[in-house]
């Protein structure tokens, strides 16, 4: 509350930066009641003293249809607006816009144009993007050596769809030498974070001892949790493998894929856990 007082003694004064903190207040209820009328009326102010945060604030409202009817040309307006002053989030919304045709006429290449200037600055979203786009050929040329320098960027930012397709670009020698530890060290970091494909694809590495060492237990827990995911091949495979399993070691990947799911649940994975329950 103190802040607030603070920010609304500086908004009067026609401070820009002060509009936008009130915003941001009134948008999370924090100090003040949560009212996202009143988050937008301080954006609006802000957005007037060219305010990036606070136009790109607004695109997200009208984006989702917050204090606002939702309406994707004016989410548009002002997702532009900031990415022009170059606000890198700005740039990835415009580019996503443009690629899915939300409030503009879809074009591709402009989309492209806006998700390099956003992976420049380091977004990982734009940069994954911007990988998909060097793996497919969608709007450039296609080239697997720069979709994998893309991937890697997102992926060493912690994005798990980009350490998936990191792995899968070591796996099938596509702009990398073909990697097999590679391929599961990066399919490890997306499985951590809850990527069902990756765990799926850990899952059948162990089974088979590819860049990993051959584990059914293991094999097992990665399947399943998989599996408990929504991923159908997972589910099969575990129940293919549960039958080469001995008793003790079906029961110990039960527990094991147990604590994992509770962990991924609660986004604390915890390895040395995991290594805990596999020696009681």
């Amino acid at each position: 509350k103190e802040a607030v007082k603070w920010y609304r003694l500086a908004a009067e004064q026609g401070h820009g930066f002060a509009h936008y903190h009130l915003g941001t207040m009134y948008f999370s209820g924090r100090g003040v009641n949560k009212s996202y009328v009143n988050a937008q009326k301080h954006f609006r102010l802000a957005a007037k003293w060219n305010v990036t945060q606070a136009q790109y604030s607004l695109g997200e409202m009208f984006a989702r249809g917050l204090g606002t009817t939702l309406d994707y040309v004016e989410a548009a307006k002002w997702f532009r607006e900031a990415a022009e002053q170059g606000y890198a989030k700005a740039q990835y919304k415009l580019g996503f816009i443009h690629d899915s045709g939300l409030g503009v006429a879809p074009d591709y290449q402009e989309a492209t144009n806006w998700y390099i200037k956003a992976a420049e600055q380091g977004h990982a979203k734009a940069q994954y993007n911007l990988g998909l786009r060097y793996a497919m050929g969608n709007s450039v040329a296609q080239n697997d050596g720069k979709a994998v320098r893309w991937y890697r960027k997102a992926a060493e930012q912690g994005l798990a769809k980009a350490q998936y397709n990191l792995g899968k670009m070591y796996n099938a020698n596509r702009g990398v030498d073909q990697d097999s530890k590679a391929a599961a060290k990066w399919y490890r970091k997306a499985a951590e974070q809850g990527h069902a494909k990756a765990q799926y694809n850990l899952g059948v590495r162990y089974a088979k001892g590819d860049g990993v060492f051959k584990n059914y237990i293991y094999a097992y827990m990665w399947l399943d949790v998989s599996a408990s995911n929504g991923h159908v091949r997972a589910g099969k495979s575990r129940d293919i493998l549960e039958e080469r399993m001995t008793v003790v070691d079906k029961s110990i990947a039960q527990r094991l894929a147990k604590v994992c799911k509770k962990q991924l649940n609660d986004h604390i994975f915890s390895l040395s856990e995991l290594r805990e329950v596999f020696c009681r």
